[in-house]
């Protein structure tokens, strides 16, 4: 079996939510054939079936130019790519930022360039990304989940994109090519999703996804209910 190969593209904007990032980042890769061939010598059985099967990922960090990117936290981020650089991406993942920043045009172009691509596959949002790329109009019409406080005081403030139909109830949501998913953490429930339907539930991607859960030591929530689904009671999103 060949492994498929998936050209992923994370977004780097100023001041994003480092675990938006690291936790999906992370959790997508644990099912990845690098990951997976570094466990047996460390005397973990993985079936060679799994390893024939399991995706390769070339994971591309991009912004407008090789600067360094600040997070919320940690170590700045050294971009591996730009705008004008960066191949055709098969899926682009964007992380939280400010959620009110204007975009710069260069960074607007580009997501509406990678998005319009026909070859193009996904998009896959984390917390607060989805309000910020709004602004591009690539979610336009979409139902879109968001981080559900940020959502709440851009509909009290009147600052909330209409052009979006705001999903205030899920975990995650997926319309389309875009994935979206709530606060920081729900990224981590978005990646396994976007794992189940990418792997199946055939028998080795069912054995892919349990061996990863179990290194990780993490059991995905579903997109309902939502735990966090009372912060945005009473609140006109649309």
């Amino acid at each position: 079996m060949v492994n498929p190969t998936w050209t992923f593209g994370v977004l780097l904007l100023p001041a994003f939510q480092l675990l938006d990032m690291a936790g999906t980042v992370d959790y997508l890769q644990v099912h990845t054939r690098d990951f997976l061939s570094i466990l047996p010598p460390l005397n973990i059985s993985v079936n060679p079936a799994v390893l024939d099967s399991a995706p390769i990922i070339n994971w591309h960090y991009i912004s407008n130019d090789f600067n360094p990117v600040n997070a919320t936290s940690g170590p700045p981020m050294i971009p591996t790519t730009t705008f004008d650089q960066a191949p055709a991406l098969d899926y682009l993942m964007v992380p939280g930022p400010d959620p009110h920043a204007v975009l710069p045009e260069a960074t607007i172009k580009f997501i509406q360039k990678v998005v319009k691509d026909p070859k193009f596959k996904g998009l896959l949002t984390v917390c607060t990304g989805s309000m910020a790329i709004a602004q591009s109009g690539v979610l336009d019409g979409h139902r879109v989940a968001s981080n559900k406080v940020a959502l709440k005081a851009a509909a009290l403030s009147g600052t909330i994109n209409h052009n979006v139909t705001w999903v205030g109830d899920r975990r995650w949501v997926v319309d389309g090519k875009i994935w979206s998913s709530g606060g920081v953490t729900s990224g981590i429930d978005l990646a396994a999703a976007f794992l189940e339907k990418m792997l199946g539930n055939g028998k080795i991607g069912k054995e892919t996804r349990a061996l990863a859960q179990n290194m990780t030591e993490y059991k995905p929530n579903p997109d309902k209910p939502d735990p966090f689904r009372n912060i945005l009671k009473g609140i006109e999103l649309n």
